[in-house]
């Protein structure tokens, strides 16, 4: 369990979240167009999960313009953008947003996700969501980077995150 703040609230979580160095869990998630999507499906590409409670919140949806923004215009990286939101949801704001390459996927059909990645926030004011943190896999899917983000409310840092991922080759 881990416990991080929404506001200064304490709010736990399922479980712990990998470490650098661990083999990041597979994962099933869901497209905005209902597809599956699947951590095989990124074999052999550099990935940061972006994994935020909701893009309904200025916050996650900052987190999602900066890392499009910035870790897009690195070759071979994926940024994949986790939330329980409705993949309708996240449609709507990448289209609102003109975010053209970021993949959004919802955990809404996975509640495994959450679980296996130490990150589904079982009590608190945001309990059945996804706690804040940034996750980057390299080729292999080892993680390299991770970072959990205490304050729920509060931006992950991008410097780290995007320094950790320029350094894989």
């Amino acid at each position: 369990m881990e416990t991080v703040y929404f506001q200064g609230t304490p709010c736990h979580t399922y479980g712990t979240m990998p470490r650098t160095g661990e083999k990041a869990p597979c994962f099933t998630l869901v497209s905005s167009d209902l597809r599956e999507i699947r951590c095989t499906d990124y074999q052999g590409t550099r990935v940061v999960l972006n994994i935020f409670p909701s893009l309904d919140t200025p916050v996650c949806a900052t987190s999602v313009r900066r890392f499009n923004k910035e870790a897009a215009e690195l070759p071979d990286v994926k940024i994949i953008n986790v939330s329980m939101d409705l993949p309708f949801a996240a449609q709507r704001f990448c289209t609102a947003e003109g975010i053209r390459d970021a993949v959004v996927a919802s955990a809404f059909r996975s509640p495994l996700f959450g679980q296996k990645y130490g990150l589904q926030l079982i009590d608190g004011p945001l309990a059945g969501l996804l706690a804040r943190a940034v996750i980057i896999m390299d080729r292999d899917r080892r993680i390299v980077y991770e970072e959990l983000v205490w304050e729920i409310a509060d931006e992950p840092n991008y410097k780290a995150a995007l320094e950790a991922l320029k350094s894989l080759h």
